[in-house]
């Protein structure tokens, strides 16, 4: 369900099916299909056993500060999800049992407001203990997206990139590509050796809005009567410059704290 106060209850934050989804990302190119849902697993019952399909999810997680941050786990078993789950409000454990399982584990979206406020020891944590960085997220702006870039290079993490989409429109346009791989053995290999490279689109204001507006529409063709609230889709302009702005005032705070304007190069005449 989507976490907007009082739309919770009704409408889901995708209505996007499996098959459609991977057929869809199919003709747009992709050799692989993975589906990073939240919390959940769903997708692999009707995708398991289609060509080029490997498992992963977007775990919620509580930091040990409190925070909230969203973890992608790729390469997974269908019995590595319960455990996950357990998990995750306890960091450490499952850090130990995505190391013990040779699990790819990734801190995404890193320079967003999304799950709310972070941490100094939070991105500490990002540094030391997870693999790898979501360096390109179709829906997040184009400065979070460098900055989650600038973080990976900086301590040395491999890259991912996904579309992060939650209708059909924006999925495939942004990915991971790892050169030369045959299957998902040779992906998840090439990307814990740091050979992915992250590729497509970022998101902007305009295509956040264009998302939920398509929601909206998917969420009163499976339940008609809410076509007489349609009027709270309207404001969805309002509600994503709402989004925008705390997703700037986000990069503000933490932009200077760790990528501080770099003075000019001083010329070597005046180095002397």
């Amino acid at each position: 369900m989507c976490t907007v106060p009082v739309m919770s209850r009704i409408c889901l934050e995708s209505y996007n099916q499996p098959r459609a989804l991977y057929d869809t990302l199919k003709q747009r190119g992709m050799d692989l299909v993975t589906v990073t849902d939240h919390d959940s697993i769903g997708a692999v019952a009707e995708l398991g056993g289609m060509p080029g399909f490997f498992l992963s999810e977007e775990v919620t997680c509580t930091m040990p500060s409190g925070t909230e941050m969203h973890a992608g786990v790729y390469g997974m078993r269908e019995r590595d999800h319960e455990e996950l789950q357990r998990r995750r409000h306890d960091l450490e454990s499952l850090l130990a049992y995505v190391n013990e399982n040779d699990l790819f584990l990734t801190v995404n979206h890193v320079y967003s407001s999304l799950t709310g406020k972070r941490t100094d020891d939070d991105f500490e944590r990002f540094a030391r203990d997870f693999h790898g960085v979501e360096a390109l997220n179709g829906c997040m702006l184009k400065r979070a997206n460098r900055m989650a870039q600038q973080f990976a290079s900086r301590y040395g993490k491999p890259v991912t990139g996904g579309s992060d989409a939650h209708t059909l429109s924006g999925v495939g346009k942004t990915f991971t590509e790892v050169r030369g791989a045959r299957s998902a053995e040779d992906f998840l290999a090439g990307l814990r050796r740091g050979q992915a490279v992250a590729m497509g689109e970022h998101g902007d204001y305009w295509k956040l809005t264009a998302a939920v507006w398509g929601i909206g529409g998917s969420l009163i063709q499976a339940k008609p009567w809410m076509l007489l609230a349609s009027a709270l889709f309207a404001a969805a302009p309002v509600v994503t410059l709402g989004n925008y702005l705390r997703e700037i005032a986000f990069i503000w705070k933490w932009g200077p704290r760790h990528f501080p304007p770099q003075p000019d190069a001083v010329a070597p005449e005046m180095a002397q």
